[in-house]
């Protein structure tokens, strides 16, 4: 299953210009939603002729299903077909997503329902939540 956006499938050439982006998943049988976000490139260190120097990879986002021990659970039981997999919006930095994706959650209330009813990105209260964006702030 392939990641939509805006109704079309998506292809690398359509996220040169980004960072990553944020993302809902729908198990389609259950109606059971995800929110989080996804980068598309990460730094590694690479030590060349002695020195260190640090190159972007890219990273699974392709085949990336979330973070969710329960979510992969349901992909893995269910099957890829059943779920949908949705860009919310491209994020053209690391701050942003962070952003988009607190947004997303609040305005999906994913903090207000019980975790039965909806994935939440691991994130199980508003104060968790605050002290995750700081912590990451950096």
């Amino acid at each position: 299953m392939t990641w939509l956006y805006e109704g079309r499938e998506v292809c690398a050439d359509d996220t040169n210009d980004y960072v990553g982006f944020v993302y809902l998943i729908t198990n389609l049988i259950s109606d059971r939603k995800y929110i989080g976000k996804k980068l598309l490139k990460f730094r590694r260190s690479k030590t060349v002729k002695g020195r260190k120097k640090n190159i972007l990879i890219d990273s699974d986002w392709e085949t990336y299903y979330g973070s969710s021990k329960e979510l992969l659970k349901d992909v893995e039981e269910l099957g890829a077909k059943n779920f949908k997999r949705e860009i919310l919006q491209f994020c053209k930095t690391r701050g942003y997503c962070n952003y988009l994706e607190a947004m997303y959650q609040f305005q999906y209330r994913v903090l207000e329902t019980s975790r039965s009813e909806e994935h939440t990105s691991e994130l199980q209260s508003p104060m968790y939540l605050v002290c995750r964006l700081l912590l990451e702030k950096k």
